[in-house]
């Protein structure tokens, strides 16, 4: 791990705010935050975080990739689009690797620092438009490649907790972090940047890059815009993001159309 500080002193200056980002290349997110933690670093957490998750199966029972194949290879093929656009600054750095969370009950999806996806049964079978899970899953891709999870970690658990861990001498605390991955408040700006960036995921593919303001729509039509799921439902609230979604689409000029409801049924079928 290597931490950009030269003296105690320095490290309090930049954990505090004083230095400004334009001091530290690793050190800032894009989301404007200080983030002390290195690349190298969101990808060990992300790893230790994995890890934790894979132990746990009562509370997040993965799929198995191999018998549940075709449901993976839909959702790599999705994943990959994203990947492959140009835009994802930490594409070959980042492991992506992507894990299904089989509980119908939980609409929601989450990428840990690093590039970790997570996506659970409940939010797959919610939806009904390849193009929507698209844009839920480019919206917490860049999360991860903005490195907004890392600022919310620190925000969260505090600089010296997370460092505990990165060290290897707090591994209890693996559970509890792992267990509120999936409720990662985000701050205002962390989720604006993130619904654009999915539709610049998304602008250059055959797909209707809007997707994420569908699951929205989708949302608002059923009453749920204040609740589940949590990635979502924060501020500001899906009405203005629906806006600001179509304002970006339109700005870029983006020609896919493709919403492919017949190959999203093919998904859910190979959930079964």
């Amino acid at each position: 791990m290597q931490l950009k500080f030269q003296s105690l002193a320095w490290f309090v200056l930049m954990v505090s705010g004083i230095i400004s980002c334009g001091l530290i290349w690793e050190g800032c997110s894009k989301g404007g935050g200080v983030n002390i933690f290195t690349v190298e670093d969101d990808i060990k957490l992300g790893k230790q975080l994995q890890q934790q998750i894979a132990s746990d199966p009562a509370k997040y029972p993965i799929l198995d990739p191999s018998r549940y194949a075709k449901a993976y290879q839909h959702l790599y093929r999705i994943r990959d689009v994203i990947l492959n656009s140009g835009k994802v600054k930490f594409k070959d750095k980042f492991e992506w690797d992507l894990k299904i969370i089989n509980d119908d009950n939980t609409l929601n999806a989450f990428c840990a620092p690093g590039g970790y996806i997570y996506v659970y049964t409940g939010l797959i079978r919610f939806l009904n438009k390849e193009n929507e899970l698209a844009g839920v899953l480019g919206h917490e891709i860049a999360h991860a490649d903005l490195r907004h999870s890392t600022d919310r970690l620190t925000a969260a658990y505090g600089v010296e907790f997370l460092l505990q861990v990165l060290l290897g001498k707090n591994s209890n605390a693996l559970g509890q972090i792992a267990a509120n991955l999936a409720l990662l408040a985000y701050s205002r700006s962390n989720e604006s940047q993130a619904d654009s960036y999915s539709v610049e995921y998304l602008c250059g593919s055959e797909y209707d890059a809007r997707g994420t303001a569908g699951f929205f729509q989708k949302l608002i039509g059923q009453g749920m815009s204040g609740g589940q799921p949590a990635f979502l439902s924060t501020h500001p609230n899906p009405e203005n993001r629906v806006e600001n979604i179509n304002k970006k689409w339109q700005s870029m000029g983006c020609s896919g159309t493709g919403t492919f409801e017949s190959r999203y049924q093919e998904l859910i079928r190979a959930l079964n």
